[in-house]
């Protein structure tokens, strides 16, 4: 992996070394059955590029028809995995698409989150799965300020949000790994999963590996995209949900209510309306932008732009702005009307463990 410590020029070259390999590699073989029910009924739903980054590679999202499960196909290996979500928001090289989308959480949505637990027993305990910097659990100790958060991510980030006071405990790693399951085993009283299980290899075994850590009558907090979003048939491949390569499952709400239900789970309350993310237009707006402008001077590109075309993505950039700044005002005007409809794109689920 090209550190990002070092100049461009080197880290394109060592990127130009590793794309010289061919990227069949970073892909599994394409599998006939559905991942989530075994059936054989697939349909080919999106054939897109990387539209966000931009670097090379094709990617399919199949569609199941018995059980309407979407997921990526062929799926990603580790390494793919490892060099699609490389580079995203580093050293200035992001992408329209990449500012726009890269700041959607927003405190209000944090808080929203958070007060779905207050009809539940105050948590002492919580653990929030992908945490990044650690932004919900900052915003979350405002509407439980006596409960305790941990985070858990993949990269060194949480260990920031722990140095910034905003989670208690960092771990490093993934909640499937033995040794951070069996350290953490039947520790909380809550455990969250905002937009994390559709980037997951297998979200069954996620799953389970939540459950594990919750206390006997815990609760699970999961939020993720909505396949079900009208949005989904309207936007095609600009639809930011998809979200390709980094998305490999979208699974529709009654697939995930009886998994839960057969891990013994009880689902206690379920919400399309308020998870809505407003930013369906905008955002489909800077990924085309973002794939007609000049590319960025990014180290996965063979050569650099030349003087001409930074000037006009310059140019067309600032030129964009007002236009993307009043299709995200659309975005959150019609949000309340949109939340009520199957244009919402996103659902979340509470769900108790037994006692």
């Amino acid at each position: 992996m090209p550190p990002t410590t070092q100049p461009i020029a080197e880290r394109r070259a060592a990127y130009a070394a590793e794309l010289a390999q061919g990227t069949d590699r970073f892909h599994e073989p394409r599998r006939a059955d559905c991942p989530w029910c075994g059936s054989k009924r697939l349909r080919t739903r999106l054939r897109t590029p990387d539209l966000r980054q931009r670097k090379p590679g094709t990617f399919v999202v199949d569609e199941c028809g018995d059980c309407s499960h979407a997921f990526q196909n062929p799926r990603l290996t580790a390494e793919g995995l490892a060099f699609y979500h490389r580079d995203v928001r580093e050293d200035g090289h992001e992408s329209l698409a990449e500012r726009l989308l890269g700041a959607r959480g927003g405190t209000g949505r944090h808080l929203a989150a958070a007060r779905a637990m207050l009809p539940f027993p105050e948590p002492e305990s919580w653990l929030d799965i992908g945490t990044g910097h650690g932004h919900f659990p900052a915003a979350a100790k405002e509407v439980h300020p006596y409960t305790s958060f941990d985070g858990l991510d993949p990269t060194r980030r949480v260990e920031r949000a722990r140095a910034a006071g905003r989670v208690e405990e960092a771990h490093i790693g993934r909640l499937t790994d033995p040794r951070i399951a069996e350290r953490l085993r039947a520790r909380y009283d809550v455990v969250s999963m905002f937009h994390h299980l559709e980037h997951t290899p297998d979200p069954r075994e996620e799953l389970r590996a939540a459950l594990a850590v919750l206390r006997p009558g815990g609760h699970l907090l999961v939020e993720v995209p909505d396949p079900e979003c009208a949005f989904g048939t309207l936007l095609g491949k600009w639809w930011v949900a998809y979200g390709q390569p980094r998305h490999l499952h979208l699974m529709p709400l009654p697939n995930l209510l009886g998994e839960l239900e057969s891990l013994g789970c009880e689902v206690v309350a379920t919400d399309r309306r308020e998870p809505h993310i407003p930013h369906d237009l905008s955002g489909a707006l800077a990924l085309a932008l973002g794939r007609a402008l000049p590319g960025l001077d990014a180290p996965w590109r063979p050569a650099p732009p030349t003087p001409l075309q930074h000037t006009v993505r310059q140019a067309l950039t600032r030129a964009s702005v007002p236009l993307l700044a009043s299709t995200a005002a659309l975005d959150r005007l019609m949000a309340p009307v949109l939340r009520r409809t199957r244009f919402s794109n996103a659902y979340r689920i509470v769900a108790r463990t037994q006692t």
